[in-house]
């Protein structure tokens, strides 16, 4: 009999987190699992899921913020999903999915409750009251979950240290499919002057993802180049700053691409996050054969000293977690 696998997700927009629950929705071995995704909003992790036919169940009124009415309405919108979806195993991903299905399956007896911490979020460089709040969130979605997943070492050795908690870490790092496939990178090239050399990076706009890290640089340094790729919040001021020093022909934004069709246009990768858990971009490049710089947070290190990609692979992280859909 198949093993009735649902995927919960807040946001449906193309990211670290979406990206892992498609490789798993869509590489679980269809002769031993029946897979859904519910997911908040609309976007690319919906339009890739549905093109791969793979079930879709929209959660309303799920967000990422903080809003009291927003997130009872949210509640009760997993509580309903997983109800009519009767899984047996109920796999939680991002902060608010986490918190909320995790308190809803228990209510509802759910056999199994897994959560994905795709890098803790009270690690973030924010106040310490929002701080103090992320780590009771954090703390009572790994209480209330059977089973924790960590991404990085660095996230392990942080959940281990968590009341209670500690016995239900696992670590799995992130993986991606190798050999790659890469595209050409002509767009990033036919943008800047021939023979330019293109520091570029790939990822959200946001502040954790710290972008404007390299305008800033490339406004120090006048012959640096940089290609930035992907949408966000941080657009409008990543646009200001831009205008604002002149950069327009030095510093180009690409809107979203994916990676592999892009690195092939950079001569240099940076990651300048504040925050990462252990990041997919960052797989993708080290396995093009790119010279990188990036800060060494969360399990960014462990890629860069990885003596060689094989622990990395798409299918040791699905191998891994099935094991622990079907414990011993």
């Amino acid at each position: 009999m198949k093993k009735k696998i649902l995927f919960v997700i807040t946001k449906s927009n193309w990211g670290g987190a979406q990206r892992y629950v498609y490789d798993l929705a869509t590489n679980l071995p269809k002769d031993h699992f029946d897979v859904a995704v519910a997911l908040g909003g609309t976007g690319e992790l919906q339009e890739r899921l549905r093109a791969t036919h793979v079930a879709v169940m929209q959660l309303q009124n799920i967000q990422r913020d903080l809003s009291v009415g927003a997130d009872v309405a949210g509640f009760w919108a997993i509580f309903r999903a997983i109800r009519s979806y009767k899984p047996d195993v109920v796999h939680l991903n991002s902060s608010k999915a986490g918190g909320l299905g995790a308190l809803a399956a228990r209510l509802l007896g759910v056999s199994l409750i897994v959560f994905t911490a795709h890098g803790w979020p009270f690690t973030e460089k924010r106040n310490m009251f929002w701080r103090l709040f992320a780590l009771l969130g954090s703390w009572a979605t790994a209480l209330l979950s059977h089973t924790v997943i960590v991404v990085s070492k660095k996230d392990l050795a942080i959940g281990r240290k968590m009341p209670f908690c500690g016995a239900k870490m696992h670590l799995i790092h992130n993986g991606i499919k190798l050999p790659m496939e890469l595209g050409s990178g002509e767009r990033v090239r036919n943008a800047f002057p021939r023979g330019a050399r293109i520091t570029g990076t790939v990822g959200e706009l946001t502040n954790n993802k710290n972008q404007i890290a390299l305008v800033e640089q490339a406004k120090r340094d006048p012959d640096m180049f940089v290609g930035l790729v992907g949408e966000g919040e941080d657009r409008p001021r990543l646009e200001k700053k831009i205008r604002e020093y002149g950069l327009s022909e030095r510093v180009k934004l690409f809107g979203f691409m994916p990676a592999r069709e892009v690195l092939r246009g950079f001569d240099v990768f940076a990651l300048p996050s504040l925050k990462e858990g252990l990041p997919y971009v960052l797989l993708e490049a080290r396995a093009a054969g790119l010279p990188i710089v990036a800060n060494r947070v969360g399990g960014v290190g462990e890629i860069l000293d990885a003596k060689n990609m094989e622990e990395f692979s798409l299918e040791r992280m699905v191998q891994k977690t099935i094991a622990l859909y079907s414990p011993r």
